[in-house]
């Protein structure tokens, strides 16, 4: 153990060759153990599993309204610090990754103040990306 809990998570993908090239290439993932229908990444620390999804079934598109912008529902991401966020926002720009909410500060001077970022894996599951100007404010009120 790494010192520090880690989640496990697994979503269903549509295409395992695609969920390789996303999160494997687009996103940086290392890969870990697979099989036939599912892959292992390590995402940031985290276990993160793509189970193939051959149901044909497409993603819920749910929102809420969060400081102004459409939250898609459910959603998941990582927690990162302030310079690897940025340094992810812009890999993922340059790779002409189609973002549902571009990469912007919300709550700016206010307790919580957050950068970032959510967009769509190629199976449509919604990631959000997100660094704190001051980490001890995550769960701030």
């Amino acid at each position: 153990m790494s010192g520090h809990p880690r989640f496990h998570l697994a979503v269903p993908v549509h295409d395992l060759a695609a969920a390789r090239d996303f999160y494997g290439g687009v996103l940086g993932c290392p890969e870990g153990r697979s099989a036939d229908h599912w892959v292992d990444f390590d995402l940031y620390g985290h276990q993160f599993v793509a189970h193939l999804d051959t149901s044909g079934a497409a993603a819920v598109r749910l929102t809420n309204a969060v400081d102004g912008d459409d939250v898609p529902v459910p959603h998941f991401g990582v927690l990162l610090d302030p310079a690897t966020w940025r340094e992810l926002a812009g890999r993922l720009t340059d790779a002409g990754v189609e973002f549902v909410i571009e990469p912007h500060t919300r709550f700016a001077g206010e307790i919580g103040e957050q950068s970032t970022m959510f967009f769509l894996d190629p199976s449509g599951n919604a990631l959000e990306f997100k660094a704190f100007a001051d980490d001890g404010q995550v769960f701030a009120n």
